[in-house]
């Protein structure tokens, strides 16, 4: 007699309140809600149809994530940076981030290896073509993997974290000339590391390439450019 396999439980639906909460981040990121912008908790309300207190719960997660402030007075608003808190960002970035690459090159496996080859190679077509926009989306789940393989969730949570609040001004630095090409040569030593599996490479390597995306941030300030504004990425016929 065979015995038919017992059913899978339902998958688990997440919380409201995250749910809402994933809602609203993505709006902050597309700055549909821009930097500095109190949130109009009444009219959130009667968008997504829901009562006040899945989307309260989900302003406190979102600030809790860094990406508003809530004023027990006022309500909440999103977090608007300045140049000065994205300075002191990078730093501890890079100690987290060298730190993820060094645990990842210890831990991952040959599928995990061209799971990042196959990214990278994504990201080289991106550059080859000028889609700039392409390439920052490869370039963040290359960085999203590397977390993943570190096999440390302390230090994913915290890495994972201060990523959500950079996502909010990080691509731009790529506006800044000659820095696609000089993050393309940055992964592609990186890439090196993790193939010869040199975890002590690897970890100097991503300190470097966070520390030179702050200092092509701050360049692309100090030539005009904004934060807390919307910096769309092209295309195509990038640099």
């Amino acid at each position: 007699m065979t015995i038919a396999p017992a059913p899978r439980p339902p998958k688990k639906r997440a919380p409201l309140y995250e749910e809402v909460a994933e809602h609203v981040r993505e709006r902050i990121y597309d700055y549909r809600l821009p930097p500095g912008e109190w949130i109009d908790e009444p009219a959130l309300c009667e968008e997504l149809a829901i009562s006040r207190t899945p989307l309260r719960e989900a302003l406190k997660l979102l600030a809790a994530e860094g990406l508003v402030q809530i004023d027990a007075g006022r309500g909440a608003r999103v977090t608007r940076l300045t140049l000065e808190d994205l300075n002191q960002l990078f730093p501890v970035m890079a100690m987290l981030e060298g730190r993820c690459a060094h645990e990842a090159v210890k831990h991952i496996d040959d599928a995990g290896v061209q799971q990042l080859e196959d990214l990278h190679a994504a990201m080289e077509a991106a550059a080859t073509e000028g889609n700039i926009a392409e390439y920052y989306r490869n370039n963040y789940l290359i960085h999203e993997t590397v977390q993943h393989y570190a096999g440390n969730p302390w230090l994913i949570r915290i890495t994972h974290d201060l990523h959500r609040i950079l996502k909010m001004h990080r691509g731009r630095q790529l506006l800044a000339p000659g820095r696609t090409a000089q993050s393309l040569a940055e992964h592609r030593e990186l890439m090196d590391c993790f193939r010869q599996r040199d975890a002590a490479a690897a970890e100097r390597t991503m300190e470097r390439h966070l520390l030179s995306q702050g200092q092509a941030l701050a360049a692309y300030v100090a030539s005009g450019g904004l934060l807390n504004v919307p910096a769309p990425l092209p295309t195509e016929g990038g640099s």
